[in-house]
């Protein structure tokens, strides 16, 4: 295509190729610039129908016939009208925003829970923030207060609980999930001394003694997931033979921890491992291998959590299943009440976990 330079000839629109020129969108003073914005007096225009029928119909309202909805959406999108969602929520008192905040969005667990978490969400008209903590008190607060400022109708706090956490809940409804010592609040949580309890049971009725864990950091979920283990240990006569090693929630924290648990004297180390999660388990999984050790040939593992890596075939891990996708649509359904009737009583929902076998648990070495 040729274009007009200056002191050209060519009639205004065309250039001397014939092909049309495109003049620059011009203000509404006549100055170059962006061409304005459509409003929802051009929507309400273009459809034939009032302002506040279009406004209706951007709310999702369903008081308004499927003909004219469609009418008004069809206008829209010939005109390129997007809401001013500022100016509704200044309007209406409300965002309908929704702010989550994961502790790692490296787990698969999290990833899980928030599309539970989003799918109820939506079929309530509300959109869902997604913010990390990084297991870090000072992004926590920051991810709290960034969303607080942003007006959101709500926080669902997944492994988190912020020092501010009393504060926000006094300005917003507030759901915790994975933590149990909060109060004022509603809560979602797994059971996690009994998700304990199924994974060390399952390990000694295959004939294993020296079954050993890996701690998690900084929660009350790794707290009751290591009494859990102790209290099985415990019951099953086992007391002298717990060992909990230090690690964290992450694969290279479960390569390193195994590593110190499976390269001493074969005599003594553990026969099965219990991690705190599934990616803990990954990398103890990593660690055998670089140690020459077969799963479950000479140690057995279970994970925690049964996210999609636990059931890939070339890991198939031995995991206790806590449904999440289940608990991100009952966090969703305290949330929206909550919203709804923010004087209610708080509550806690605990869900009950269960064990899934797969290939890393085997009987014990001969």
């Amino acid at each position: 295509m040729s274009v007009a330079g200056e002191g050209s000839s060519t009639r205004k629109g065309t250039s001397q190729a014939g092909d049309v020129v495109v003049p620059a969108p011009r203000s509404p003073e006549g100055r170059p610039g962006p061409a304005p914005k459509p409003t929802i007096r051009n929507v309400a225009e273009r459809a034939g129908v009032s302002k506040s029928l279009v406004s209706l119909v951007m709310r999702g309202s369903p008081h308004v016939s499927e003909r004219r909805r469609e009418a008004v959406l069809q206008a829209a999108r010939e005109l390129g009208y997007r809401p001013n969602a500022v100016a509704r929520s200044l309007v209406e008192g409300r965002t309908r925003l929704i702010g989550a905040i994961v502790a790692d969005l490296h787990n698969p667990f999290f990833a899980e829970f928030l599309d539970g978490l989003q799918e109820s969400l939506h079929g309530d008209g509300l959109r869902m923030l997604v913010g990390s903590g990084r297991w870090d008190p000072l992004f926590e607060a920051e991810a709290v207060e960034a969303f607080l400022e942003m007006r959101v109708d709500g926080l669902v706090l997944l492994s988190v609980v912020p020092d501010s956490l009393s504060d926000a809940a006094a300005s917003v409804p507030v759901v915790v999930v994975g933590e149990r010592d909060v109060h004022g609040v509603d809560i979602v949580v797994d059971d996690d001394e009994l998700g304990a309890a199924l994974a060390v049971d399952h390990l000694v009725e295959l004939g294993h003694r020296r079954i050993a864990h890996i701690e998690g950091v900084r929660s009350t979920t790794a707290r009751y997931r290591r009494s859990g283990y102790e209290k099985a240990m415990r019951r099953h006569g086992l007391d002298e033979l717990i060992r909990v090693v230090p690690g964290d929630f992450t694969e290279d924290g479960g390569y390193r921890a195994a590593l110190a648990l499976l390269g001493g004297d074969p005599a003594t180390r553990p026969t099965a491992i219990f991690a705190p999660n599934d990616l803990v388990a990954t990398g103890a999984l990593s660690a055998a291998d670089e140690l020459g050790l077969g799963v479950p040939r000479d140690v057995s593992i279970v994970g925690y959590d049964n996210t999609h890596l636990a059931a890939i075939r070339h890991i198939s891990l031995t995991s206790v299943d806590q449904p999440r996708r289940d608990m991100g649509r009952v966090a969703a359904e305290l949330l929206t009440a909550r919203i709804g009737d923010p004087s209610r009583p708080a509550r806690q929902n605990l869900v009950v976990p269960h064990l899934v076998v797969r290939a890393t648990t085997g009987p014990v070495p001969a």
